[in-house]
């Protein structure tokens, strides 16, 4: 799934929230700390075996992320 974050975006940091502009809203899953500050970045959502990973443009790291709307 390509989208894009719904404002101000500034990274992660344990169980970040992140609000979609399609809608959908997504939790950290992994634990790591980035901090990369930009304004409705593009993200990719994508689903490796079992779990799913969310790529910001930008950041070379991706993390887990579990859908909760």
């Amino acid at each position: 799934m390509e989208t894009q974050i719904d404002g101000e975006f500034e990274g992660w940091e344990g169980e970040t929230i992140f609000k979609m502009m399609n809608g959908t809203v997504w939790q950290q899953a992994s634990y790591s700390y980035t901090y990369h500050y930009a304004y409705m970045p593009s993200v990719l959502i994508y689903k490796k075996g079992s779990i799913y990973y969310m790529k910001v443009d930008g950041i070379d790291d991706e993390i887990a992320v579990r859908q909760l709307r």
